[in-house]
């Protein structure tokens, strides 16, 4: 069944750390409140890009207590309540359950279009044109829509979606998903980008509020259990007890394999449809993206101030209150903040969170 008078709600999920953008993230400034590719943060690009289909009053997020601040400043003319709090951390599957009660609770049923908050878009007109499509296709009843992004090189660290025969009604423009893949190694990777049947899994899903909930009442009955549960006291002076007491006997795993590797089996009743998205997606995961991004010819030098360099090739230096000297050195990242540096070789940006493992580990809260 298609009802096209469902409200269309967005549902950005604002709670990550981004540990690989340390020193500029910090557990209360985390990637999506930072400016990485321009003047806005990027949740407020998130936000821009869908204004158009979403009214401000639709929008929600999920976070979490260190961040609910600033996620709430980023997002004016947001209604408060509908910055949702984690009181801890328990994967993308819990907080999606916690925004569908929340949905369900004010609207009844809703389409909702559940998306991160820290993915970089270059196309953002072609990107609403197929978020109108995903939204339309999860108005039938049953239907779950994931966006594929069409590879540009085997990346093992994103998950895959393999590519299934063309759906009917939406021919050339959406397919049936066959599985959902594991981030794969290299060499699987390289066979997964040459067949051209797989796209990477960029964590973008539409479907109803009542078609996600019946999926989880389906593959994760203890979890949609306790939801429904807190549900029963949304709005209450009740709430946020039983919120600290329930959400953390939820289960800690997942959307893709709590609920979308399970949905695309035969027997499972839904449909699971990928609508591949070339929109110049990026996940802008480390400085290293960061620096192919805003690079415009190989072995630029990026910085975020003024800058000589002399025989410096490939850097990417962010030190906005200072000027920036690069003699003989390349493929460096150099980021300042007021109490630390990072100096990182650029092929190793990944491994930044293992400082923050680090400084964890030995009690440096005042780094984090």
């Amino acid at each position: 069944m298609r009802d096209s008078k469902l409200p269309i709600c967005a549902v950005l999920l604002a709670g990550g750390r981004g540990t690989r953008f340390w020193p500029r993230s910090r557990m209360r400034t985390p990637k999506q409140l930072l400016k990485i590719t321009g003047s806005e943060t990027m949740l407020g690009e998130t936000m821009r890009r869908l204004q158009s289909l979403v009214g401000l009053r639709n929008f929600w997020a999920v976070t979490n207590v260190e961040q609910a601040a600033g996620v709430r400043r980023e997002m004016r003319g947001v209604p408060a309540g509908h910055i949702l709090k984690e009181p801890v951390g328990r994967s993308t599957a819990a907080a999606i359950g916690l925004a569908a009660i929340h949905l369900a609770h004010e609207y009844g049923d809703a389409l909702m279009a559940v998306l991160p908050s820290d993915s970089h878009v270059a196309e953002a007109r072609r990107y609403r044109k197929v978020v109108r499509l995903g939204l339309d296709l999860a108005r039938k009843q049953g239907t779950m829509v994931v966006f594929g992004i069409p590879p540009t090189r085997p990346e093992t660290g994103y998950g895959y979606i393999e590519v299934g025969p063309r759906l009917g009604q939406e021919r050339g423009r959406a397919f049936a998903v066959k599985r959902f893949t594991e981030k794969p190694k290299l060499r699987l990777a390289q066979r997964y980008v040459a067949s051209r049947r797989y796209l990477w899994n960029a964590g973008m899903f539409f479907w109803r509020v009542s078609t996600f909930l019946d999926a989880l009442k389906r593959f994760l009955p203890a979890t949609h259990d306790a939801l429904l549960e807190l549900q029963n006291f949304i709005g209450t002076d009740r709430y946020a007890a039983r919120l600290k007491r329930i959400y953390s006997r939820l289960q800690n795993i997942s959307v893709d394999y709590a609920v979308m590797e399970p949905a695309t089996r035969r027997a499972s009743g839904l449909r699971v449809a990928v609508i591949p998205a070339a929109v110049g997606w990026s996940d802008i995961g480390s400085w290293a993206a960061v620096y192919e991004l805003m690079a415009r010819k190989m072995g630029a030098n990026i910085s975020s101030g003024p800058i000589h360099a002399v025989e410096a090739t490939g850097n990417y230096f962010w030190a906005p209150k200072k000027f920036v000297a690069a003699v003989g050195v390349r493929d460096l990242v150099l980021v300042e903040t007021d109490d630390a540096i990072l100096v990182c070789s650029r092929d190793r940006s990944q491994e930044v969170g293992k400082v923050v493992k680090w400084l964890e580990e030995t009690g440096c809260k005042e780094l984090l």
